[in-house]
């Protein structure tokens, strides 16, 4: 019989398709293996509010661990049970490098996405190249200063995103951003970093949970496809990385499944968890 008492899922690139949806197959392995008694974790750097409602919704997920492990939150009770937020001086300096390089930016706080409105203004009506506009618009919340409602609400800051046109342009500020004091910096997709607080990660959220919860890290099963995952992949007791991820979070896992297109969560539910594969 398994020993695998919890599974931490990532969304994008993992648990959902390149469409954004969940697939029948990966819908059944996940309600099996809570029917099996497992507990099963939303553990993603989406904000709370930017959850799909397919997954949120599932029969049996209790707890979803978001922005990158700043925030835990119970399900059925809507209760934060745990926070670990930015530094001041971290925001600080986060602005300081945003307003003086002209670099998109969003906040997240009180599981909520806010954006600049002229930002969101011109997505709507123009779209993006490098962002989903249908997704923008639906999780991100508009406000006429992001830098003054980050600061006024500077205690309680879940992360920050930098957002970039290409990776190419990306690397060449990633030593501005990589600089801010008191962060982990860390990126979900190949255009964003994301900053969030000195020991925030996935990771370490988890490991609050499993004491809430008696998992051994013998006992979890961590599955995802980017570097925000890389922690939790080598955490677990069994690592699994899709076979769609990518900037060397291959490298951590125990084991490679098949791509988010294919089914790649339920393979390694069905692997793992009931030893059919």
């Amino acid at each position: 019989m398994s020993t695998i008492k919890m599974i931490a899922l990532d969304l994008d690139g993992t648990t959902m398709r390149s469409d954004g949806t969940l697939s029948p197959g990966n819908r059944a392995a996940i309600e099996a293996a809570r029917d099996a008694g497992v507990n099963v974790v939303i553990c993603t750097g989406r904000v709370e509010s930017a959850l799909p409602d397919e997954v949120k919704n599932l029969d049996g997920i209790k707890y979803a661990i978001t922005s990158n492990g700043s925030r835990i939150t119970d399900l059925h009770t809507k209760e934060c049970i745990y926070g670990d937020f930015l530094s001041k001086k971290a925001l600080r300096k986060s602005i300081e490098v945003a307003s003086e390089n002209h670099i998109t930016i969003e906040a997240f706080y009180d599981g909520l996405a806010y954006i600049d409105r002229e930002l969101y203004d011109d997505i709507e009506a123009n779209g993006c190249d490098y962002r989903n506009r249908e997704y923008v618009l639906k999780t991100r919340i508009p406000v006429d200063d992001i830098y003054d409602r980050m600061r006024e609400h500077e205690d309680c800051i879940e992360n920050i995103n930098f957002f970039f046109p290409s990776p190419e342009i990306l690397e060449t500020y990633r030593s501005k951003i990589e600089s801010i004091p008191d962060a982990m910096i860390t990126m979900s997709f190949p255009v964003n970093l994301e900053v969030g607080g000195p020991e925030t990660s996935k990771r370490k959220a988890l490991e609050a949970l499993m004491k809430i919860l008696n998992v051994k890290q013998d006992e979890l099963m961590c599955i995802g496809d980017a570097p925000n995952d890389i922690e939790m992949i080598k955490f677990a007791g069994t690592g699994v990385a899709m076979g769609n991820a990518w900037g060397g979070t291959k490298d951590y896992a125990d084991f490679v499944t098949k791509t988010n297109d294919e089914d790649g969560v339920a393979y390694a539910i069905e692997k793992f968890v009931f030893g059919r594969k």
